[in-house]
Parts: C-alpha cells; sequence; structure tokens
C-alpha cells in the first residue's frame, strides 16, 4: 500500500488550473509535508493522465485518483494503466474507483447506469482479470473504494485494501471502520472553509454542505440528524469545517481518533482567496 501519512490535501480545484499550474501545485503540496494528494474525475481532466503528470512533477508524495469512474474507461484498460504508473512510480500511485453517478454514467458518457455494489463488484471481478504486458510477475496493485453507503464499504473490506469516504460527519468514521474492519484502509475526505472571517466561513460551510447533501440525506438519518433537509448549524457544523486552521486540525484529529488512517483535506476557498495560502497555514497546525 502506497504511504498516505495522516493527512493529505484533495484537490477539487486542479480542473480549473493549467497544467503547468498543477504541477507547481502538487510540487508545493508535497515541500509542505502532506503526504498525499487526492484528484476527483468529473467532467475535467482524466484521472489517469492527470496522476502521471503530477507523479511526474514530484518526488515522493503518494498521488490517489480517489474517485476514478468505472463508466470512463473499461476494467482491462484500468488495469493496464494502474499497473503503468505503479511500474514507473512504484508505491506512489493509489487507485481510488468509483461508482459514479446516473446523470455522469448515461447523459454524459452515453452508458447504463447499473446497480452500484453489483456493477462494482463485477469490475473488480474484470480488473483482476485483466492481462498486461511484460514485466508479467508484477502483482496486482492495490485499490480502495470510493464508499458511502454500507453495501459499498463491505465490497470495500471484501475485495480492495481499503475506502475513501467523501465529506461525512465523525460519527461516520466510527460507523465506516467498523464495516472495513481494522485491516483496510480508511481514509476520509474533510470538507474546510478556512478563514479568520467567522461570518463569511460559516455563510460558505453552508452553501457547501447544501451542495452536499442530496446524496447523503438518508444516511445522516440514520447518524441522528432528523431534518437534514434543515441544515441547522449542527449539521452544517458537522459536514464542513470552518473557521481557524485550530479548528480544521481538531476536526482532522477526531476523524483519527474515531478510526480513520488518513484525512485529506477539501478546502473550499472564499472567492478570491488563493489555496495555497491555506495550504501552508494548514500545513502548522495538522497533526503529523
Amino acid at each position: 500500500m502506497p504511504v498516505l501519512g495522516r493527512v493529505g490535501i484533495w484537490a477539487g480545484d486542479f480542473d480549473t488550473l493549467p497544467a503547468a499550474g498543477i504541477r507547481h501545485a502538487a510540487a508545493t503540496i508535497e515541500d509542505l509535508g502532506y503526504g498525499a494528494l487526492w484528484l476527483p474525475e468529473l467532467m475535467g481532466r482524466e484521472a489517469i493522465a492527470q496522476a502521471a503528470i503530477l507523479l511526474a512533477a514530484t518526488r515522493r508524495i503518494t498521488v490517489a485518483a480517489g474517485m476514478t469512474d468505472i463508466y470512463a474507461r473499461d476494467a482491462v484498460t484500468a488495469a493496464a494503466a494502474q499497473r503503468t504508473l505503479d511500474e514507473a512510480f512504484p508505491g506512489r500511485f493509489l487507485l481510488g474507483l468509483w461508482d459514479s453517478h446516473p446523470s455522469l454514467a448515461e447523459e454524459i458518457r452515453g452508458h447504463r447506469f447499473g446497480a452500484p455494489v453489483a456493477t462494482m463488484r463485477s469490475y473488480l471481478g474484470a480488473l483482476d482479470a485483466a492481462p498486461f504486458g511484460p514485466p508479467a510477475t508484477m502483482a496486482l496493485p492495490d485499490r480502495v473504494l470510493a464508499a458511502l453507503e454500507p453495501g459499498m464499504l463491505a465490497l470495500a473490506a471484501e475485495r480492495a485494501q481499503g475506502a475513501t469516504v467523501q465529506g461525512m460527519p465523525v460519527e461516520y468514521t466510527r460507523t465506516a471502520r467498523k464495516a472495513l474492519g481494522d485491516d483496510r484502509l480508511l481514509a476520509v475526505t474533510q470538507l474546510c472553509v478556512l478563514s479568520h472571517d467567522r461570518e463569511a466561513a460559516a455563510e460558505l460551510a453552508r452553501t457547501t454542505a447544501a451542495a452536499a447533501l442530496p446524496n447523503r440525506r438518508d444516511l445522516l438519518r440514520r447518524l441522528g440528524y432528523e431534518a437534514p433537509e434543515a441544515l441547522d448549524a449542527r449539521l452544517v457544523d458537522a459536514l464542513v469545517a470552518h473557521g481557524r486552521a485550530e479548528d480544521i486540525a481538531h476536526r482532522v484529529q477526531q476523524h483519527l481518533d474515531a478510526g480513520a488512517d488518513h484525512v485529506s483535506l477539501h478546502l473550499v476557498a472564499i472567492p478570491g482567496s488563493p489555496s495555497e495560502p491555506q495550504w501552508r497555514q494548514l500545513a502548522t497546525h495538522i497533526p503529523r
């Protein structure tokens, strides 16, 4: 398993930067001591190609394609891509597979969206069976599943080296750890708004929580948030860590104490606030 360290950065805004910009950003994140750089795959850059760019621009940091869409490439191509990067950058690339979203799979990519757990199980079987050229003795590289629902967490425990859980409260980190068991990686992504202006931070945190709510509403009810659609202050705070660097560092520690092995920070910036100073400020506070 690639070494992730305790805290990484979720690069949710890299698709807005030019290629030279993401190379510089990746090198900066590495120099600041973060253990991993996580990438999504939505409608911007292709995930494996972008991971290759970032691996080539850095020396030691782990690059994790944390939401590689299983509808974006067949399993043979995914296996070949993963093994190619594992051969070229040993121990530095982690593949995280995502079951996508109906609108992305059908309206954007032109596929028929299948039942998530069954479709992922089938994809994993095809991934394991996929051929690959020399060196023929290469072991299958590690993988994790992007998982929220209990069924996907159970599949991650059975057929992967762990799971990555996006944008959920600390209470759910405890649930995910129980589902995975003690011998699987649990990486969680924490939504964050960093600002000394608490009013502005709270306003952006609420907007961010509202955007995250649709895919999490039922899970939040099971955690005891009886009316998540109301987005009260307690729920907003549970979903989005906001305020000073110390506040975000405290939330990171809560996830680690609840059973996470690694926490990636998804910084949602107040308009006009560049990311690099925020990475630097957080780097002096995060647990090591």
